[in-house]
């Protein structure tokens, strides 16, 4: 196999949009459904939030990391390939999982909803900044 080139400030970039679209989805977009779905409550700063914060950013530039090597072994390099990449990848990889943990742990679906869509916007938008910015 040979060796992979790619753009490792893309690799950073998507997993700070990440890590920013999370902060606006649950503390903003969807902040009440959530707090009520997971027992959080306004204004409560979770125990160890700092480091899940942080957990959060690692495991963003891991999953753009090996996003972006999906994205390369896709030969996509437009916008177009790339948001499909990210949605074929949420779909198997996200989506599949989360709803098998949903119904396992006989959570609302309403939670499910708010999760997966973060993902499928993360993923979507990554894939693109990844196969655009190649």
């Amino acid at each position: 196999m040979h060796h992979l080139h790619f753009n490792h400030l893309a690799v950073l970039v998507a997993a700070l949009i990440q890590w920013i679209l999370g902060a606006l989805w649950y503390s903003l977009l969807f902040a009440k459904p959530w707090m009520a779905l997971t027992g959080h409550t306004k204004g409560e700063r979770p125990k160890g939030a700092v480091i899940a914060m942080i957990t959060s950013f690692i495991g963003g530039l891991i999953l753009a990391f090996v996003l972006a090597h999906v994205v390369m072994w896709a030969g996509a390099t437009t916008w177009c390939w790339g948001a499909l990449i990210g949605f074929i990848c949420w779909l198997g990889f996200i989506a599949a999982p989360l709803l098998s943990e949903t119904m396992y742990e006989q959570r609302p679906f309403k939670l499910f909803f708010i999760n997966a869509g973060y993902w499928l916007v993360a993923l979507m938008i990554s894939g693109v900044v990844l196969a655009a910015w190649h």
